[in-house]
Parts: C-alpha cells; sequence; structure tokens
C-alpha cells in the first residue's frame, strides 16, 4: 500500500534538500548515504552507480527509509518508510537532472561510461514534523 505525501513534504523533497538514505547491510545494520534525490508523484528517485553497497543492498532486500531535514528550517524533518525498485539508467539522465537541480550544472565527477541506475522509492510510510 502506497501513502501520499503530505505538501509540505512534497516542497521540502523539490527543493536541493540533502537526503540520507538507509538500507539493509547482509548482516542488518543499517547503511547510511547521503544522496541527491526528486519527487516523481509520491515516489522518491536518486541515481547511483550499480555495485554500491546502496545498490548491493537494495536489490537483495528493498526495504529502505529517507530522512530530510530542511536546510532553513532545522525543526522540521520528513521520514519515508518504503520500497525500493532499482533500473539501470544507461544516459545516466537521472544524476544529470540531479546535478542541474543541486550545483546548476552538468554532473561530472564519474567517467561517462560509469554504470548508473535509479533508484524509485515508493513510500508506505510517511512522517513530517512541520
Amino acid at each position: 500500500m502506497t501513502t501520499t505525501l503530505p505538501e509540505p513534504a512534497r516542497a521540502v523533497l523539490d527543493a536541493p534538500e540533502q537526503i540520507t538514505v538507509a538500507t539493509i547491510e547482509p548482516d542488518g545494520r543499517p547503511q547510511l548515504s547521503p544522496v541527491w534525490a526528486k519527487r516523481d508523484g509520491d515516489d522518491i528517485l536518486f541515481s547511483t552507480v550499480r555495485g554500491r553497497r546502496k545498490t548491493d543492498n537494495l536489490e537483495r532486500d528493498p526495504r529502505v527509509s529517507v530522512v530530510v531535514w530542511p536546510k532553513d528550517d532545522p525543526y522540521s524533518y520528513l521520514e519515508v518508510r518504503g520500497t525500493a525498485t532499482v533500473t539501470d539508467d544507461p544516459g545516466g539522465s537521472l544524476i544529470q537532472e540531479l546535478s542541474r537541480k543541486y550545483t546548476g550544472g552538468p554532473y561530472t565527477a564519474d567517467a561517462p561510461d560509469t554504470p548508473r541506475v535509479v533508484v524509485r522509492i515508493t513510500p508506505d510510510k510517511v512522517h513530517w514534523r512541520g
């Protein structure tokens, strides 16, 4: 069952806020990664590289949590728990879109042929404190 994001949470996800993603290691420990992300309806999308720990964790166990603290409002936060799906992004279009959102320019940190993926998080629990 998916959950709808409240409007203030949508606005936070539409802004260039840093998001922390929590995945589950094979031994059950949490693994945390800061990512750039965007919203697609009520889903959250981020780009990463195939073979990274978070990608491997999500392909093994798609349960995921994210948290966002708006930099201009330290008393608010968004927590989303959900299920992730990982799909190939051979052209790296999402990382380019995210780089423009967060930096205003193209993404150049990886070689053009780096195997990128899109992670789509479909929420099943949302907590907004604002």
